[in-house]
């Protein structure tokens, strides 16, 4: 674990991160740990993994609190239907597919050329969908067909 100043816990203005509802925080910690170069820094209540120059947030699902009336946490029961994923940039695809094939990612695909960038997709322990990218025509003025 890591000093408090690792915490996403700005001194002024905001930053942005991303929680996640997870069946088991030990494997998707583990899982952002390794296949993104994480640093966890907390270990759970809730799990949290500063990933380049973001947190991902991670715990159980649960039911209704008084800040959230009327709302339930639960991961996905399907991944055949989504309505947001983590979208990661790379500078390296290669290395990065490799790096992440090698910690046990499992890719919908490898990556292909749309033109403004190379993309593929991976699943997290509990399915979310990440998107990762390395942009490329795009630095050119070239857009995705």
């Amino acid at each position: 674990m890591t000093a408090h100043g690792d915490l996403p816990a700005p001194q002024q203005g905001l930053l942005v991160t991303h929680f996640l509802t997870v069946r088991d925080k030990e494997r998707s910690r583990r899982f952002y740990a390794d296949v993104f170069g994480g640093e966890v820094v907390l270990e759970e209540n809730p799990a949290i993994v500063k990933v380049a120059n973001s947190w991902i947030i991670m715990n159980p699902g649960g039911g209704p609190t008084p800040d959230k009336p009327g709302v339930t946490l639960e991961a996905p029961k399907s991944t055949e239907r989504v309505s947001s994923f983590l979208n990661v940039r790379v500078a390296d695809m290669a290395a990065f597919h490799a790096h992440a094939v090698a910690k046990g990612a499992h890719f919908l695909t490898e990556p292909l050329d749309r033109g403004s960038e190379l993309r593929c997709y991976l699943r997290d322990p509990d399915g979310y969908l990440i998107e990762v990218g390395q942009s490329t025509g795009l630095l050119r003025g070239l857009h995705s067909d």
